[in-house]
């Protein structure tokens, strides 16, 4: 079952609050098996508010290593870029450690981008947690239904022909997203309600290839609600 780990919250407030929330607990978890919380961010709408909690939160955020699920292949400081996204909501108002965020150096191109990033997470992997967001085609980090890129196997990919503009991007594999220890997606929004109710009997699209994960999604978008 696709949603055997699924949490409805009342509205997208909830949703933010709720997903703050269960990073934190993963972080203290990790922190104390293994000194370090590897953590790989989604871009979008939906986690920019739980990023704007997460900046507000007495945390130690200097023992947190931040990896990126995707990038659109845009100049540094684009404001289409998730690195961009993440460092005004959240990253540039905290303190972390020298190297981090770790970036997806996606202005490279997707090709040497994704060779550069992969250079950086083999020796990290697996992840403890990588957050997702969930496209109404079913797509999730940048892997979209029928591209390439979808079949590729090493941990970081170069996409092309993406069917929303970038079409150029690099991305976390489905075996790397598979392998993280914690898969969370944020799901928000009645555009949504549809591509929920196909993800059990549509099993070929990506997000519902995503093994083991856990479900934050608000009642407009639940199918049930």
């Amino acid at each position: 079952m696709i949603f055997e780990r699924l949490e409805v919250s009342p509205d997208a407030e909830a949703l933010a609050a709720a997903a703050a929330a269960r990073i934190l607990t993963l972080a203290l978890t990790a922190l104390r098996s293994q000194g370090v919380f590897r953590l790989a961010l989604a871009g979008g709408a939906t986690p920019r508010r739980c990023y704007e909690l997460l900046r507000t939160v007495d945390f130690d955020w200097s023992r947190t290593e931040i990896y990126f699920g995707d990038e659109r292949c845009l100049p540094l400081g684009d404001p289409g870029r998730n690195d961009t996204l993440a460092a005004l909501a959240w990253l540039d108002h905290v303190r972390l450690s020298p190297g981090n965020p770790h970036a997806i150096p996606a202005e490279l191109g997707p090709e040497a981008a994704a060779a550069a990033y992969a250079a950086v997470l083999r020796p990290v992997l697996p992840l403890d947690l990588v957050l997702l967001g969930l496209g109404e085609d079913g797509h999730t980090a940048s892997l979209f239904p029928g591209n390439a890129a979808l079949e590729l196997a090493q941990p970081v990919v170069p996409v092309f022909g993406a069917p929303k503009l970038p079409a150029s991007r690099v991305s976390l594999s489905l075996s790397a997203i598979n392998a993280a220890r914690h898969k969370l997606f944020l799901v928000s929004g009645a555009g949504k309600r549809e591509v929920l109710r196909r993800l059990e009997g549509e099993p070929g699209l990506p997000a519902a290839r995503i093994r083991g994960a856990e479900w934050l999604v608000d009642r407009e978008a639940w199918p049930a609600g």
